[in-house]
């Protein structure tokens, strides 16, 4: 399962209407990498697929973050959510499906919000992100962060870490295979 658009499109999306349709867009992204982080731990599986970095505020989910400040075509991103405006809030242009979501997902969105969406983006960042083990400050530049990190973060036994990250390499095998299949 590669990275999917429309997928983060509409955890993004539930996210903002949780929050009654308006968030700046750090808390969003922060929001989307802790439902992510607590989806690997839980399932062995992210939500994403996307790619993990730390940054000076915390990690963040990488491509979502391109979405969000890159002014390039994002088809289905534009469609549901708008650009950062003003003080860098983005909103709900109009109402998203959740068809791409599962049940449990889209519970687990809704735990992530009950538990951390009531903490305005500095307090997210200074007293949850900045406290995830995984995190490195990367001195204003980006450090990747690897599934492994989380998952020892999490406290997964090595077997455990061993056969999530060999089920997430299958994914990348298939979608490289694919993609020289139809080249």
């Amino acid at each position: 399962m590669p990275f999917d658009e429309a997928k983060v499109t509409q955890v993004a999306a539930l996210f903002l209407r949780l929050r009654g349709g308006q968030m700046h867009y750090i808390k969003l992204i922060k929001l989307m990498y802790l439902a992510d982080r607590e989806a690997l731990l839980q399932w062995g599986f992210p939500i994403s697929m996307d790619r993990y970095v730390s940054m000076n505020n915390g990690p963040v989910l990488s491509r979502v973050l391109s979405l969000i400040t890159e002014d390039r075509a994002k088809p289905v991103w534009s469609q549901y959510i708008s650009a950062p405006m003003g003080e860098y809030e983005v909103q709900l242009v109009r109402e998203a499906p959740i068809d791409r979501l599962s049940r449990a997902e889209e519970k687990l969105i809704r735990k992530i919000f009950t538990q951390y969406g009531y903490r305005n983006r500095w307090d997210l960042i200074e007293n949850v992100m900045h406290k995830l083990p995984e995190w490195r400050d990367p001195s204003n530049s980006s450090i990747p962060i690897q599934p492994r990190d989380i998952l020892e973060a999490g406290g997964e036994s090595e077997e455990e870490i061993r056969a999530v990250l060999r089920e997430l390499r299958s994914f990348d095998l298939d979608e490289e295979r694919l993609a020289r299949v139809y080249a």
